[in-house]
């Protein structure tokens, strides 16, 4: 029988994830940013596992993820035949991701605002 280690969230990291859920992140992208950011490095089966994600999710996670420059990946070959693995970790600090998810919503609110001003000029 293989042995292996998988992690699981703490209440701690669980309310990280619902802030970033209620800030506007989807669910998926919200759980993966706080596995990447409590583990070094991760396959998308650990991913799938530590965050009880399914394969699509973890999928779209990684896809989301590179678009914003928020993670990298590195290929490790795999053991005789078949595709290399891919590894995955925060190509950034979880302070740059946090700062870069501040500067949108204060400038979200600032669109709001300007558009509630608009508005009281129609009155």
């Amino acid at each position: 029988m293989k042995w292996q280690t998988v992690s699981f969230f703490t209440d701690k990291e669980e309310a990280f994830v619902n802030i970033l859920i209620e800030l506007g992140q989807k669910k998926y992208v919200a759980n993966m940013l706080v596995f990447l950011a409590n583990n070094l490095e991760a396959t998308p089966r650990e991913i799938e596992r530590g965050t009880d994600m399914r394969q699509p999710e973890v999928s779209m996670a990684i896809k989301y993820l590179y678009k914003q420059g928020w993670i990298k990946s590195r290929e490790i070959p795999s053991n005789g035949k078949g595709r290399p693995h891919k590894m995955y970790s925060l190509a950034v600090s979880v302070k740059s991701i946090v700062t870069v998810i501040e500067k949108e919503k204060k400038n979200e609110v600032k669109r709001r605002l300007a558009l509630v001003k608009k508005m009281r000029n129609y009155l």
